[in-house]
């Protein structure tokens, strides 16, 4: 194993992270990260809860990476307008909004029984 290439790669990831950021939605989703993380503190969510929760927000911030690249890859590929480029794109952001509606609906079952109760 080449040690260089190794940490030359996670370097590479570290500044994917970072590029996306850069991005309206992901900040949205990173800002709700922040707030779901502070609720699950304050809350004071099991172990299994918190699973869940890192599952959930691992699963729409991957899905907004992945969709981030998949424009920039049709944008790369061509400027001009074609229905597959766009067809490519409408399925990637509706693969995100799927993945962050699940997200709020287990969030609610996690939070709103607690929330509720107290």
């Amino acid at each position: 194993m080449d040690l260089k290439k190794l940490i030359k790669s996670f370097g590479y990831a570290l500044e994917g992270i970072f590029t996306a950021l850069k991005q309206q939605n992901m900040r949205i989703h990173f800002a709700s990260m922040i707030i779901v993380i502070v609720a699950g503190i304050y809350t004071g969510i099991s172990k299994f809860e918190w699973l869940i929760i890192i599952l959930m927000i691992s699963l729409v911030i991957g899905a907004e990476m992945i969709n981030s690249a998949i424009e920039s890859v049709v944008d790369l590929a061509s400027k001009e307008y074609h229905p597959l480029a766009k067809q490519a794109k409408d399925i990637a952001a509706g693969a995100v909004l799927i993945f962050a509606i699940c997200s709020v609906v287990v969030g609610l079952i996690i939070f709103l029984p607690k929330w509720l109760n107290s």
